[in-house]
């Protein structure tokens, strides 16, 4: 079986398992990592189908994933950047030795919303990405890469960096991206947040667009968590407010994990 890329950054004595989010990779976590690099030992993934793991075959299926990094790093702190929350939370409630404290960021539960949901995206959003994807790729993951970037202080710039980034190591496997759209159509972990042992923060963009803080706000009260919201950020904080989620993320680690 071909594993998954990890990368390690820092000297730092506490272990972090970093996740990216969907039609991304690790590299797109750049500027945090670079601000932790002191403090942290970093263990940055690109998941199947994605950057260097392109031609991974574990499936793109959340504790499958979380299988394969927990096998491949030390007992960390996982953070979790959108899609890749759904890693890290199944880490943390599946194979709760290998995470020492879970942090979704700008991440939720459930993705799509619902009846009682409100706090959810429109499965049509969904449903759009996947027709538009087999009609033109680029413009698709474009267009994601826009609403990520809105909300931001500059999303113009935000946006151009999301994009030069995202290309950085190939394009995805179109089919990959599919079975990730499928994950957010399909996943719930709402109901299993009570019984996740980790600590957990909940790291939102005020401005974001595409996972609404609510939701993280409403995760965090339900996981007996934390929930901490970065001003003025949209859905990719780590871009423009790297320094920010830093130190709400040591400040968290130095106290609870």
């Amino acid at each position: 079986m071909s594993g998954l890329h990890i990368e390690t950054h820092g000297t730092g004595a506490t272990a972090l398992v970093m996740v990216h989010g969907w039609a991304m990779h690790g590299g797109i976590l750049a500027p945090l990592v670079e601000a932790l690099a002191e403090r942290y030992t970093m263990y940055v993934v690109d998941l199947p189908g994605h950057g260097y793991s392109r031609d991974s075959d574990i499936p793109l299926e959340p504790l499958a994933c979380a299988r394969a990094i927990a096998a491949a790093t030390p007992p960390a702190v996982w953070l979790g950047w959108s899609m890749g929350g759904l890693v890290a939370l199944s880490a943390a409630l599946d194979i709760p030795e290998a995470v020492r404290a879970v942090i979704p960021l700008c991440s939720t539960p459930c993705f799509v919303r619902g009846p009682d949901w409100p706090h959810g995206n429109d499965a049509s959003m969904v449903h759009r990405l996947a027709a538009d994807l087999e009609d033109d790729y680029m413009a698709t993951v474009e267009r994601f890469i826009a609403l990520e970037a809105m909300g931001s202080a500059d999303p113009r710039a935000e946006a151009r960096r999301l994009k030069e980034e995202a290309f950085s190591r190939g394009r995805p496997d179109p089919r990959v991206l599919l079975e990730g759209l499928r994950l957010l159509e399909t996943t719930d972990l709402r109901p299993r947040l009570a019984t996740l042992r980790p600590p957990s923060l909940w790291i939102a963009g005020r401005r974001d667009r595409i996972v609404h803080p609510e939701a993280m706000r409403w995760s965090a009260g339900a996981a007996n968590g934390r929930f901490v919201e970065i001003a003025h950020a949209g859905h990719a904080p780590f871009i423009g407010h790297a320094a920010a989620v830093a130190d709400v993320l040591t400040t968290f680690t130095d106290a609870d994990a």
